[in-house]
């Protein structure tokens, strides 16, 4: 747990950074893909690329565009149109979509994860109520593919490394994640990148490199090491232990004027419906084992 706890206060921290200094003045895709090259340098020289299964390989390509690539090309993109805590608060439904995926591979199905998603979007309406625009709704979505493959991640990297044992230690094998990373992130920046929108500061370049180094590389290792050494129920609470610490940073330092009814209203009603999404989630399991 020591892993996810460190890691989730990193990331706390790390939303501030983004959109304080980054969104609206970097382009998006080219810091997406300066993290991962710099997280790359870190791991890319560990990794063990003789004695191991080409299809764990494989496997960790699609991992690292899914938890990497997809995901944080999204986030960057939704802050284009929401705030700082908007996008906190959106990526509280993270362990939702955990849960869905491993129902879907237990060939398990909860309704009530349908009904939490409706609530979720009414819980977003909220915050915005007197100003919903396509674009608000657009973030919101494009923040709900980013926890879909970020979950996705999560949840195949534990399958993987459980039916994978090896005596390498996890960071001789995780370099794969980042160039799987890489062949999504590179095309998108050569496709959609605007050269024009480089970082002009140095406080930009050392936020870049802050996140390339802290939440990308140690980051992203130490939280998927550490999804392999907990529960599923401690991993779903440690996905969200960043929205309450990040908040409050975000809160006191830079948003002191953000509207906190609407926000914490609307708040409320998302966590509802996380309550909701875990209804029935044993019900599924007890029929599956009474067939036995």
């Amino acid at each position: 747990m020591g892993y996810l706890l460190i890691v989730a206060l990193i990331q706390a921290f790390s939303f501030s950074l983004i959109g304080e200094y980054l969104a609206g003045h970097v382009d998006s895709y080219f810091a997406v893909l300066a993290r991962v090259l710099l997280a790359g340098l870190v791991f890319l020289p560990l990794t063990r690329w003789r004695q191991v299964e080409p299809r764990f390989m494989r496997s960790m390509l699609l991992i690292g565009a899914l938890q990497y690539g997809i995901t944080y090309v999204c986030l960057y993109l939704s802050f284009r149109v929401l705030t700082v805590p908007e996008v906190l608060l959106f990526t509280i439904l993270t362990p939702l979509h955990v849960t869905l995926i491993e129902d879907a591979l237990n060939r398990r199905f909860n309704p009530w994860a349908l009904v939490a998603a409706l609530v979720a979007v009414a819980g977003a309406a909220v915050i915005r109520f007197d100003s919903i625009s396509p674009d608000f709704f657009i973030g919101f979505l494009l923040l709900q593919l980013a926890n879909f493959t970020y979950a996705a991640g999560q949840v195949l990297y534990r399958h993987l490394i459980a039916r994978n044992p090896s005596d390498l230690p996890h960071y001789r094998r995780f370099g794969y994640f980042y160039l799987g990373a890489l062949l999504v992130v590179l095309p998108a920046f050569l496709a959609f990148g605007n050269s024009q929108h480089l970082p002009s500061t140095d406080v930009q370049w050392l936020v870049l490199l802050f996140l390339g180094l802290c939440p990308t590389a140690l980051g992203l290792y130490w939280w998927n090491k550490g999804a392999c050494l907990v529960s599923g129920a401690t991993l779903a609470v440690m996905n969200n232990l960043h929205v309450p610490v990040g908040l409050l940073l975000n809160l006191l330092i830079w948003n002191q004027h953000e509207p906190l009814g609407r926000l914490f209203i609307g708040g409320a009603i998302i966590l509802a419906s996380l309550w909701l999404g875990r209804l029935g989630s044993q019900r599924p399991l007890l029929v599956g084992q009474a067939r036995r």
